[in-house]
């Protein structure tokens, strides 16, 4: 079975490092106002600022952790992995449309639009694929 489109094990480790690069660098840039949290717009200066450019780039970081994470190979890669990716990503985008319309119907300020549409669904895949393979794992143990 070929693997085309998935990244090597070793990109989780990857993604994952980019994941937590997120967090110190976003809390910095909120500290020192160059994120305003309430809207994710840049504060001041127009598309190309100082502000907007740090925002853009720690939105990338944490987009390109997470794909990486979500899109890694396992260690061993068969069809029950195959049906399970599937199945996650099913959901993962099943339940994106749902806060996608609630929000939408529901809450004015669409500022946070972007980050929904950008990481709810690959969070959610993620937390899914990994649920599914620890519940594979447990009943495996437990049969032997």
């Amino acid at each position: 079975m070929k693997n085309r489109f998935l990244f090597p094990y070793w990109f989780r480790y990857l993604g994952w490092g980019l994941v937590i690069l997120h967090v110190p660098l976003s809390m910095l840039g909120r500290s020192h106002g160059m994120i305003n949290i309430m809207d994710a717009q840049p504060t001041s200066g127009g598309p190309f600022s100082g502000e907007h450019l740090f925002f853009i780039c720690t939105s990338l970081v944490m987009a390109t952790g997470l794909f990486f994470v979500a899109f890694a190979k396992e260690k061993m890669e068969d069809e029950q992995i195959w049906q399970i990716r599937l199945d996650s990503l099913r959901w993962a985008i099943y339940i994106n449309y749902i806060i996608l319309i609630a929000s939408l119907v529901f809450i004015e300020d669409v500022g946070h639009m972007l980050e929904l549409n950008l990481w709810v669904p690959l969070i959610f895949f993620i937390i899914r694929f990994r649920w599914v393979i620890f519940r594979l794992n447990r009943s495996l143990s437990r049969e032997g």
